[in-house]
């Protein structure tokens, strides 16, 4: 099934079904329905069904989906049972913190090694993992035929790392620095955009804060 075109925004929605399945104790119920998902979520059942239909055809009427089958089955479309390697440029704090935490196996992502221009943080990470300089670049990617490339540089030097890590064979990038990225049409960019993420944030808090006063105001 790992053939079938799907949306991004169902590509988006299908890890947050897999942590909650995973979250439900090994001694839960054997089967979820899409509505019984749907509703411990909060979404739109229909949406729910259909995101599932595209993954598995393990549902059964009135019944359900057997829970590890379909834990099984979206593990599988992710890609998740095969590990990609991945480096990441930019050792500092946010570098470093990706790349010691050991919870990117779960979802098939193996970061290799980190790389960094400043000789002070050339060594190994609290993982075990190198830190190597920026010159060892483009032999690692090349010899172990790394394809994903992690940017956690600052935002002035954020295209000239892209230009450098598509140079050395890199064809997937997940960027972290708040710059949009120009690159070639075969080149997939996911950009991890905080300042969007904390303005939704700010927005939200902002609204309950005055809803918080009109209801102060009607009561008194």
């Amino acid at each position: 099934m790992a053939n079938k075109e799907i949306s991004k925004s169902t590509l988006k929605r299908l890890p947050i079904y897999l942590s909650y399945l995973k979250g439900i104790p090994e001694d839960g119920a054997a089967y979820i329905s899409a509505t019984a998902l749907a509703a411990a979520l909060d979404m739109g059942e229909v949406q729910v069904r259909k995101d599932l239909a595209l993954v598995s055809h393990g549902g059964r009427p009135k019944i359900g989906y057997h829970r590890e089958s379909l834990i099984a089955d979206i593990e599988e479309f992710l890609g998740y049972a095969n590990t990609n390697d991945a480096v990441l440029v930019g050792a500092g704090k946010l570098g470093r913190a990706l790349l010691n935490y050991s919870g990117f196996a779960e979802y098939g992502l193996n970061i290799l090694a980190a790389f960094d221009s400043a000789d002070v943080l050339i060594g190994t990470s609290k993982s075990g993992k190198p830190i190597m300089h920026m010159s060892r670049l483009e032999e690692f990617c090349k010899k172990h035929k790394v394809r994903i490339g992690i940017i956690t540089v600052p935002r002035e030097y954020a295209q000239e790392v892209c230009d450098r890590l598509i140079s050395c064979g890199i064809q997937a990038i997940w960027n972290f620095a708040p710059r949009h990225l120009e690159v070639p049409s075969n080149i997939l960019v996911q950009a991890e955009n905080m300042a969007a993420s904390l303005a939704v944030l700010s927005k939200h808090l902002s609204e309950q804060v005055e809803k918080g006063k009109e209801a102060k105001q009607k009561d008194s």
